[in-house]
């Protein structure tokens, strides 16, 4: 299947493999910001394909992830009220609160619909003037230009019952409060792909400048990710630090600018609560004032609601890279994908999930003992 199977050809892969080999003479560490990446990383058994000592750490780009779990509470108060259609693209649904999840308060009888893009959701609106229509708007700079539209394209068309519930987050600022953090270990980053097809890569050029740290802006597939590791390798072995695209096919130096005029127009730069890892400055997004009618959270008066993460959950350590799924002691046991007590076993892109469809286990499992 033409541009896709070409990107997973097995003898590329091998011969890219065999060169990141002979390239690398110290064991690397480097992390995939994106939790997609994580998926390909881990299916295909890259990871554990790298040269001796080499490791992928995996990072925060799971956007289900990393929506904090306030956003979920928020989302479920909202979607409980008479009268309101909840619309939310449907790997939230399963993402546990503090006491239940979406998919569960509609088998209740609350009316939470499954839209497939926010435009959707501003149709909702059009077609029931009687009922407020509130979408769950989440994500990182890939979702936030279409987000940014339905907004704009509800407040051309006069839509009072329509708002929105933002819980948008930005990479640029989650890659710096790591490299900041004491117990950070990330000697490269692989940037996402389709975030930068939207925002470019100059945001990265001062984060490589600073702190003397390689980034690749990477694609998806498995032949993505060896090309990306193997550059990230040869500047980390030539002691260099730049920002160079892999993924040359869809991403420029300077992005859409389209696609960013839409989210300048619509949102301005917030601090963001992330889930497990907790408020980063400048991390998120929020309507701008003269957008402030369709802001969900204040037109419900739900900003105020607060939650605590299940305590065995150790979803923070999991999105820094802190920590592997299988250092948690309900890993495949008292959480697994049909019963998660987080969002990283849940979600898609989630690394918990990502290991678990793998097959991956516990070391005391590994060794016959009890996990």
């Amino acid at each position: 299947m033409k541009h896709l199977d070409e990107y997973r050809d097995p003898e590329l892969a091998r011969r890219l493999l065999d060169e990141l080999h002979r390239t690398a003479t110290r064991p690397w560490q480097i992390m995939e910001v994106c939790g997609g990446q994580t998926h390909t990383l881990v299916r295909q058994g890259i990871d554990e394909l790298l040269p001796a000592g080499m490791r992928m750490i995996h990072g925060p780009g799971c956007p289900v992830c990393v929506t904090p779990l306030e956003t979920l509470d928020r989302a479920m108060a909202i979607a409980a009220r008479t009268g309101v259609i909840l619309a939310s693209f449907g790997d939230m649904l399963r993402v546990p609160g503090s006491h239940t999840d979406l998919l569960a308060l509609r088998a209740r009888g609350a009316d939470v619909r499954v839209v497939y893009s926010p435009m959707d959701a501003v149709k909702l609106a059009e077609e029931h003037p009687d009922r407020d229509v509130v979408f769950l708007a989440v994500g990182f700079e890939t979702t936030a230009p279409a987000n940014a539209m339905a907004v704009w394209h509800a407040s051309r068309l006069g839509l009072s019952n329509f708002s929105m519930l933002v819980s948008h987050v930005l990479v640029p600022p989650a890659m710096t409060a790591l490299l900041e953090s004491p117990e950070c270990e990330v000697q490269a980053f692989l940037a996402a792909g389709h975030v930068c097809a939207v925002m470019g890569w100059t945001e990265y050029e001062p984060i490589v400048a600073r702190y003397q740290v390689p980034v690749v802006v990477t694609g998806f597939e498995p032949l993505d990710l060896l090309e990306g590791i193997l550059m990230a390798t040869r500047q980390l072995e030539g002691g260099r630090a730049e920002v160079e695209n892999q993924y040359v096919r869809a991403v420029r130096r300077q992005g859409n600018g389209e696609a960013q005029s839409a989210v300048a127009r619509v949102f301005q730069v917030t601090d963001r609560a992330w889930r497990g890892i907790g408020e980063l400055p400048h991390s998120g997004l929020e309507l701008r004032p003269e957008f402030a009618a369709f802001d969900a959270a204040r037109r419900y008066d739900v900003d105020g609601l607060h939650s605590a993460e299940d305590p065995e959950c150790i979803a923070g350590g999991i999105l820094t890279g802190a920590r592997l799924p299988t250092d948690c002691t309900a890993y495949g046991t008292r959480c697994t994908p049909r019963h998660p007590l987080g969002a990283p076993m849940v979600s898609t892109e989630g690394t918990c999930a990502a290991f678990h469809a793998a097959g991956r286990v516990a070391t005391s499992v590994k060794e016959g003992t009890s996990s």
